[in-house]
């Protein structure tokens, strides 16, 4: 709001003045004061990051890295906000606070472009200028605020970082400053409106749900009381709080706010990476706050205030130009070149044919790994990549005609083939990894796989659900159904039982009624087992326990398998005709124990979804199964 109040203000001078406009020395102004402290403060976090951050944070510090030097980092935390498949963490990201500089850059660039179009069009009448802008930025004001109120009701966590919900706040903004010429209040009123305004932003965030509940209506209680301090600071009256935001310590410290912004995040973050906390004490709190104040003076005496002050970069644009690229540059280069060599690291491995990395087979036929000096795989910055993908859309006859499963559907180039057996795999992220060891027969015995997918929706009548996002559950499980019985595939792949950390295991809600419609149709039912769930990331505990002794299996990490609830049975359900069990649990939890590593390869990604790189060893498991229950036939094999 106040970046707004001083921009149109700004900009309303040149317009009364009959000054140009000058777009593009305001940007190139703008941005030679924020990029070149921003482009120090990525820098130096990437160095934290890489001497310091546990190697399953990196992908996402080279991501959102990328995003705040560009400023759409709001974009990228409000998407992975909405993302199932976003790898959670337990320490926000180092860059976080960057979402905020990410909407103001892209306003700084969409404002002045408004202004503009109106000087455009009224530039021979200039007297209608500011009314028009007042109307403009009125309008964006309640459009911005009535879907910000909506989309805060509806995804609040998307809409916390959308730049939409945002404007209303930044025409706020403008809308004080075409105002305030034309606003008389007394001295002894506007010394009052400035307090409460003072207290009520203080009081923001002590009673305000700001995490739950903001943008929406709730912002419009600093919003306003930011307008009250604005109106009072006009004429400064006395025993106003221009007495204390005057006052020579405040001015002291507002020399290096913008520095002290950029770098108080990411010490705090990673404090709570180091050591393993997230609330600091006193202690720790005060020596956060220490630092802070120290590197914010460092960026701001070394970085900022010069590059900002020069007078010779204020003459010259394309000095100021040199400026910018060369903030680009310190990050690109560094930031490239990291992601670069363990991209290489990771194609080299792939590439390699080592004997190293058995996965399932080590169960049933082990081999001596104790001497192998091989990294556990998948390695930790290539987990984004271990989700099974079928990379082709549904197409012709298999594209669904159902509204609900558009997006869902995916398919292997030779699924349309009519002469190919095709296998349809349903369900939630659970179903789509545990397919992993599907994907690998089908590619052997040519059969083509069609998978509708949606992350948090299991196929069941009644079950839980855990998606945020999309379509609801109950909806697109009957559409998944549907698209089953219309498309007739030769076996439907189906995760028939739920397993949790704190519970033993059960059959899926309603998952007999479904095989038996299935079945009714011809279409035979492979039944698959659930995988453990954890109640820790079971990926980083395997590779912790990897880089302290390199080709060991997990001990450590075990976990005993709970087994099945009282009355439930997977075997139970296997009994029907055309229904065929599925279980990789021998593989996953061999004796009982439940482990994160097995043969060199970790078993998950996460705290709850089996690795591709391990999954796709369980292929000849599935195949002797298959062969046993007979489900596909002998044409299939």
């Amino acid at each position: 709001m106040v970046s707004a109040f001083f921009l149109t203000a700004s900009f309303v001078r040149r317009v009364e003045t009959q000054r140009p406009l000058a777009l593009g020395s305001f940007w190139l102004r703008r941005f030679r004061r924020l990029l070149p402290a921003a482009a120090v403060t990525i820098v130096g976090v990437l160095g934290v990051a890489l001497a310091a951050y546990p190697q399953t944070e990196w992908p996402r510090v080279w991501r959102e890295a990328w995003a705040s030097l560009f400023y759409v980092e709001n974009w990228t935390l409000a998407l992975s906000e909405v993302d199932y498949y976003a790898r959670e963490s337990v320490t926000p990201s180092p860059f976080q606070h960057f979402w905020s500089l990410s909407v103001q850059g892209q306003v700084f660039i969409l404002w002045p472009l408004i202004i503009a179009a109106v000087w455009v069009v009224l530039r021979r009448r200039r007297r209608m200028i500011v009314p028009a802008l007042t109307v403009v930025f009125g309008a964006i004001f309640i459009a911005s605020l009535g879907f910000s109120v909506v989309e805060t009701m509806r995804a609040q966590s998307f809409a916390y970082f959308d730049t939409r919900t945002r404007l209303w706040e930044f025409a706020a903004g403008s809308l004080v400053a075409l105002a305030l010429p034309h606003v008389r209040v007394r001295p002894a009123i506007g010394a009052i409106l400035g307090w409460i305004g003072i207290v009520g932003i203080v009081m923001c965030g002590i009673v305000l749900d700001v995490q739950g509940g903001f943008p929406g209506y709730l912002a419009l209680w600093p919003v306003i009381c930011t307008a009250l301090v604005i109106i009072a600071g006009r004429d400064r009256p006395r025993g106003g709080p221009s007495m204390i935001l005057e006052s020579a310590p405040l001015r002291y410290v507002s020399r290096d706010a913008y520095a002290l912004y950029l770098v108080h995040w990411p010490v705090l973050v990673t404090w709570m990476m180091l050591s393993g906390r997230t609330e600091p004490g006193w202690l720790a709190g005060i020596g956060i706050v220490l630092l802070s104040f120290v590197l914010a003076r460092l960026v701001s005496m070394l970085v900022e205030q010069p590059i900002r002050d020069s007078a010779v970069l204020d003459r010259s644009h394309r000095l100021g130009a040199l400026v910018l690229a060369a903030s680009v540059l310190i990050v690109s280069a560094p930031l490239g070149a990291w992601q670069l060599t363990i991209e290489q690291r990771e194609a080299a491995l792939r590439a390699s044919d080592s004997g190293g990395y058995p996965g399932a087979a080590q169960i049933d036929t082990p081999i001596d790994l104790s001497g192998a000096d091989l990294p556990l795989i998948p390695l930790a910055t290539a987990l984004d990549e271990e989700w099974v993908d079928l990379k082709g859309s549904c197409a012709g006859e298999l594209e669904p005609v159902e509204p609900v499963l558009q997006g869902s559907c995916a398919q292997t180039a030779n699924a349309a083939d009519s002469d190919a057996w095709r296998v349809l795999v349903m369900g939630d992220s659970h179903a789509q990894q545990l397919m992993s060891p599907l994907t690998v027969l089908a590619d052997q015995q040519g059969w083509g796989i069609v998978a509708l997918l949606k992350g948090g929706c299991a196929i069941g009548i009644g079950a839980p659900t855990w998606s945020a996002a999309g379509p609801p559950c109950e909806e697109w499980r009957a559409a998944a159904i549907e698209y089953a019985t219309r498309v007739q595939p030769d076996a439907v792949y189906l995760v028939v039982t739920r397993a949790t950390p704190a519970a033993r295991e059960v059959l899926v809600e309603g998952i007999r009624e479904i095989a038996d419609e299935l079945t009714a149709n011809g279409i035979q039912v492979i039944a698959v087992r659930d995988n453990p769930r954890f109640d820790f990331d079971m990926y980083e505990c395997a590779l912790e326990e990897s880089e302290i002794a390199p080709g060991a299996d997990t001990a450590s990490c075990d976990v005993p398998d709970p087994g099945f609830a009282v009355g439930e049975d997977l075997d139970d359900l296997a009994t029907a005709e055309g229904v065929t069990a599925v279980d990789f649990r021998p593989w996953l939890c061999p004796e009982g124990v439940c482990r994160g590593s097995i043969g060199n390869i970790a078993v998950y990604i996460d705290d709850n979804h089996i690795s591709d790189s391990y999954g796709r060893t369980l292929a000849p498991m599935l195949q002797e199964m298959l062969e046993v229950g007979g489900p596909l036939g002998a044409e299939a094999r």
